[in-house]
């Protein structure tokens, strides 16, 4: 075998290394995500008989401004992408940041992205906003939502406070509109656009540091 079969070689398996790595992480965090999920319905609407999706009976009559209420979270969505990308090009820690997150999901297909931004944003706003934020309060169903998004080490503060921003962000279009559709909209949106661009940032660098031939 020469070198440049056993390259080739080795890029196959990486890839389908990859790609079995992808479908594990994608029915993990499905799991994770639906768990969550059931676990604020059962507590809001079961234990407490709260409405799910609203922050009071008020608003559940009013109902959900689908058109308005998903504008607003497209637009803090973008807007956020756009900030992150920005943070990533411009800062050393955005950078390192980013190659970090790109190992996590690296694998990770087109459609599997778009899974898990929906599901993260479904899963994550039900349980952080629609069930302990009115327990809790804001503040610290933000610092609580931050807390879930941590790594080892001081490298990954950055996602940590990120993710307390952005709870803050979320936590209050959900007192704004009344109910969850916003931040849901404006969480999947964030996950549906990073996520590629991580998978991509891996395969990059992956390229980068492969073997000429």
């Amino acid at each position: 075998m020469d070198f440049g079969e056993k390259v080739e070689r080795d890029h196959s398996g990486r890839v389908f290394e990859l790609a079995q790595r992808g479908s594990s992480l994608t029915r993990t965090a499905l799991l994770f995500y639906l768990g969550m999920t059931g676990i604020a319905f059962l507590w809001r609407a079961v234990w407490q008989a709260e409405p799910m999706l609203f922050t009071t009976d008020v608003e559940r009559q009013i109902g959900v401004h689908f058109w308005r209420d998903g504008a607003v979270g497209l637009a803090l969505g973008l807007l956020v992408v756009g900030l992150s990308q920005i943070w990533t090009e411009k800062t050393r820690w955005g950078q390192g940041l980013a190659l970090r997150l790109s190992e996590m999901v690296g694998g990770l297909s087109r459609s599997q992205c778009l899974i898990l931004a929906v599901a993260s944003g479904v899963g994550e706003e039900f349980f952080f906003r629609g069930a302990l934020q009115p327990v809790v309060g804001l503040l610290l169903a933000s610092a609580l939502f931050g807390g879930m998004h941590f790594g080892p080490g001081r490298e990954w503060l950055p996602w940590t406070g990120f993710a307390v921003i952005m709870g803050l962000g979320f936590g209050l279009l959900y007192e704004m509109t009344g109910n969850l559709w916003a931040p849901i909209v404006a969480h999947s949106v964030i996950n549906g656009i990073n996520l590629p661009r991580l998978v991509r940032l891996h395969a990059e660098v992956s390229f980068d540091s492969a073997p000429e031939g």
